[in-house]
């Protein structure tokens, strides 16, 4: 899985998320020059277009998805801080696209955080959905082996963390859980990840995030990093924590892992090479 998945075109000349801080969006306003730039630094979280990262072996996409604050339009863009300069629906299609040439991979899009999304727009956004993929999308009611997804012809499953769209529509699958440690230090994460594995996985879907997070005094000790610096030096340790795993139903084991800038260090294939232990 890939972690923010869309933040390789935020839009360095988009306004910060209405869901940032209020300290964040009064320097941004104060200090645009200075403040804007630092933004993008730590917000950036993939270099990889969501091709690239379907290419290279990711099956779980992020999506953070939100509506522009005083945009009279339906267009719903990708948010981390700024928004993104391409549209959700033009990724879909995109998404779409790469599945018809590759009829036996199934994706798993995580649809979350809706910043800015009223009820007009989630059913905006779930038409397009159903629109887009037809009948490639899998409803919840399947058991969702290779097997049975080749049989039926469904290629994608769509988490939606809103309850009440899950109600209505049976193509929409729950929320699936993401561990995330909200952490600075590579060891304090695999401590989270291996108190987390202690408490026994979820029955289905999860997701351990190997991505490490910034906070203000992070940034204010290291002024000249970002968040790829960050996450580089990391990857030797997750590295190591990663290849230690087992996937499958056992009350320590794995399902999906999801990190940053997967595109580097060999991540997607020591994630991949954990289905030979099975």
């Amino acid at each position: 899985g890939s972690h923010d998945t869309m933040t390789y075109c935020l839009d360095k000349n988009s306004a910060v998320s209405g869901n940032e801080s209020k300290l964040v969006k009064f320097l941004n306003k104060c200090l645009p020059c200075i403040v804007h730039p630092i933004i993008m630094k730590w917000s950036i979280t993939q270099v990889l277009t969501v091709t690239e990262q379907l290419e290279a072996g990711v099956r779980y996409l992020d999506f953070r998805i939100a509506h522009k604050a005083n945009d009279p339009s339906m267009n719903l863009y990708f948010v981390h801080m700024v928004y993104t300069t391409v549209t959700v629906q033009d990724i879909l299609w995109e998404i779409l696209r790469w599945l018809e040439t590759h009829p036996q991979e199934v994706v798993i899009i995580a649809c979350r955080n809706f910043d800015g999304l009223t009820k007009r727009l989630h059913n905006h956004l779930v038409a397009c959905i159903k629109e887009i993929f037809q009948c490639k999308l899998c409803p919840r009611n399947v058991v969702p082996t290779l097997r049975t997804m080749w049989h039926l012809g469904h290629q994608v499953i769509v988490s939606y963390e809103e309850e009440v769209e899950l109600e209505k529509h049976c193509e929409l699958w729950p929320p699936i859980p993401y561990w995330w440690g909200n952490k600075t230090s590579t060891r304090a994460l695999i401590r989270y990840l291996e108190r987390m594995k202690r408490m026994g996985r979820p029955g289905k879907f999860f997701v351990a995030g190997i991505n490490l997070t910034e906070n203000l005094g992070y940034i204010l000790i290291h002024p000249f990093g970002s968040l790829k610096k960050m996450t580089l030096q990391s990857l030797p340790c997750l590295k190591i924590w990663i290849k230690q795993q087992y996937p499958g139903p056992k009350k320590k084991c794995i399902n999906i892992i999801a990190g940053d800038f997967i595109g580097n260090n060999d991540f997607v294939k020591d994630v991949i090479e954990l289905n030979t232990k099975i």
